[in-house]
């Protein structure tokens, strides 16, 4: 399913997220937590993998970055149909005839 593209060996801490950046490097934000702000993004280690299109990269379990086949073209979903409502038309006014005294 997936295959190893680049060995790095990451070691990961706690509290951070770590991703596969525009330049095919590995960096790191810490994860906003209880109403904190995250951080801002840092290199871990320079790659230069260069990426093609149709995959996800991403940091896999040994630290290694990997890449998977994007899953495209499933069902599509059907477009919801657009009910035409047809105007009420207006009610004719009865009026009652009182009584004669």
């Amino acid at each position: 399913m997936a295959e190893k593209v680049f060995k790095v060996g990451v070691k990961r801490e706690d509290g951070y997220l770590y991703f596969i950046d525009k330049n095919g490097d590995v960096s790191r934000a810490q994860m906003a937590r209880g109403g904190k702000k995250g951080g801002k993004p840092s290199k871990v280690a320079k790659a230069g993998v260069k990426k093609e299109k149709g995959y996800l990269y991403f940091l896999d379990k040994a630290g290694d970055i990997s890449r998977a086949k994007m899953s495209r073209g499933g069902t599509k979903k059907a477009k919801k149909a657009v009910k035409k409502v047809a105007k009420k038309k207006a009610a004719k006014k009865v009026v009652k005839k009182g009584k004669k005294k």
